[in-house]
């Protein structure tokens, strides 16, 4: 499966409850040992520099093996005014973050990371264990392994026996590759621990932390095991307590289910496309769409990428446009717009394996997940059956350790900030991570669709300045925030 990695960001509201400060410290008094210098050639951003931190491979051993993980740094604009560096993680798994904070503070963006953010912290970015310039691991992926993990839809129970063979080619290539040695500790855990080292770096004695999509659950994993060392956490758009385990991984139908009247309503009013005057017709349009897919696809667009295409694009609604003007073309019969394979995929979609299957245990029974698929079929017909469907992690070996359960014992200092209709991240999952936080969290929802719910491509007014004002002053709401819809634009 392929999913895009959430480059946009956060949000929350205005109210008492002041968390934890840590003393205003300046880049010139910081104590710290790095080794600042420019960035890879492949992160074009000449606002940032970048140094390594090296990391134990497996902290069980401490004193083993190191790997290098690399890290960036925008510093503070304000000096007199820096509080801090605000760690950041743009999600995935899989998704290098060593660009992310010149891509925040972007002015193109039409929502770039605010000023007065930007002058009491140091903005911190790093590519994960396992991901581009951090140990980089391989599963030696083939470009029709690339392309068919997209959402791979079975359509019967033989299609999962198919993919079953598939997934187990997949994780046998994982385990057998250059980098297999690296394979048991490419792990949500492990990039926690990780972080607490570029924090210990730093010469940093907390860190505050903006995640996003899969980055929430790394967040939320950091502050369980270290909650003395967190200071402002900010999660946006949340995967539930268990993080990318089976259950979220269905959950991605519940999200597709709920974000896709947004775009029926969309492509409704805009004839042009011609995919229905109402949204009951457009989301008819849909499966008669995949369903003349399936039996003949448009050069090698077929109905589970159809399904799968949809879904990307649900992800923010600046993609909508783009999305009616695919369905029309293939709705003629003409083909998409070609879409070459991103940049370093291999890797991508490698350390995401890595890191969802080494996790948590997943089933293994291939009668399991074609009981899945066909409930999911029904009960979600947009795309259950693709999320109920078999991975390589069925073929995973045992996890090294438990998954870390995440609870409400450590300072109240998280803000958690939600779309009511997000396809990737749906609000179920982030209720559950909310509950189990307890009171060490405030969630302020948006009433809008779409992934990532603070700034960049979100324009919720309330749910940003919520967010901004939690990272600038450490105030958060007294209650949980519902911010209404706002207009477009």
């Amino acid at each position: 499966m392929r999913r895009k990695t959430l480059y946009v960001a956060l949000a929350l509201a205005v109210a008492a409850v002041t968390t934890a400060s840590v003393p205003a410290t300046s880049a010139a008094t910081r104590p710290s040992a790095l080794q600042w210098g420019p960035c890879p050639a492949d992160v074009a951003a000449a606002t940032l520099e970048c140094t390594i931190v090296q990391v134990p491979l497996d902290y069980r051993e401490p004193k083993g093996r190191q790997i290098d993980i690399a890290v960036s740094r925008l510093v503070s604009s304000d000096p007199a005014q820096r509080r801090g560096v605000l760690l950041t993680n743009p999600g995935g798994p899989g998704g290098a973050g060593l660009a992310y904070p010149a891509l925040l503070t972007n002015p193109v963006l039409p929502h770039p990371l605010p000023q007065s953010v930007r002058d009491r912290y140091d903005v911190i970015g790093f590519d994960p264990r396992g991901v581009d310039h951090s140990a980089p691991v391989t599963c030696d992926l083939t470009p029709d392994q690339i392309a068919r993990l997209n959402l791979p839809y079975p359509n019967n129970a033989a299609d999962v026996v198919r993919d079953a063979t598939i997934s187990k080619t997949i994780a046998q290539q994982c385990l057998t590759s250059e980098t297999a040695a690296l394979l048991p500790h490419i792990t949500t855990a492990n990039t926690a621990r990780d972080m607490d080292r570029i924090r210990e770096a730093l010469g940093e004695p907390k860190i505050s932390y903006l995640g996003a999509s899969y980055g929430t659950y790394l967040g939320a994993v950091y502050t369980t095991l270290f909650p003395a060392r967190s200071d402002r956490i900010v999660l946006d758009s949340s995967l539930g307590s268990g993080g990318y385990d089976r259950t979220a991984f269905q959950r991605l139908a519940v999200g597709m289910e709920e974000r896709f009247p947004d775009f029926a309503t969309f492509a409704a009013a805009n004839p042009q496309y011609g995919l229905g005057t109402t949204p009951g017709q457009v989301r008819a349009k849909y499966f008669d769409l995949a369903a003349r897919l399936d039996r003949t696809p448009i050069q090698g667009v077929d109905g589970s990428l159809f399904r799968g295409i949809t879904f990307e694009y649900l992800y923010s609604d600046l993609g909508m446009p783009t999305l009616a003007a695919i369905w029309k073309a293939l709705d003629a019969g003409q083909p998409m717009p070609p879409a070459p394979p991103p940049a370093k995929a291999d890797n991508i979609l490698s350390s995401r394996h890595h890191v969802i299957c080494g996790d948590s245990p997943w089933p293994k029974s291939v009668r399991g997940y074609q009981r899945d698929v066909a409930e999911h079929r029904v009960a979600y017909p947009l795309i259950g059956a693709a999320t109920a469907n078999i991975t390589p992690c069925a073929y995973w070996p045992s996890p090294v350790e438990r998954p870390v359960r995440i609870g409400d014992r450590g300072p109240s200092n998280v803000l958690m900030v939600q779309n009511l209709r997000d396809p990737g991240t749906p609000l179920s999952g982030a209720q559950e991570l909310r509950k189990a936080f307890g009171d060490r969290a405030r969630m302020v929802t948006a009433d809008q669709g779409g992934h990532g719910a603070y700034l960049v491509l979100a324009g919720n007014t309330c749910a940003n300045d919520a967010v901004t004002t939690f990272l600038t002053t450490g105030r958060r709401p007294h209650h949980d925030l519902a911010c209404p819809a706002e207009p477009a634009g």
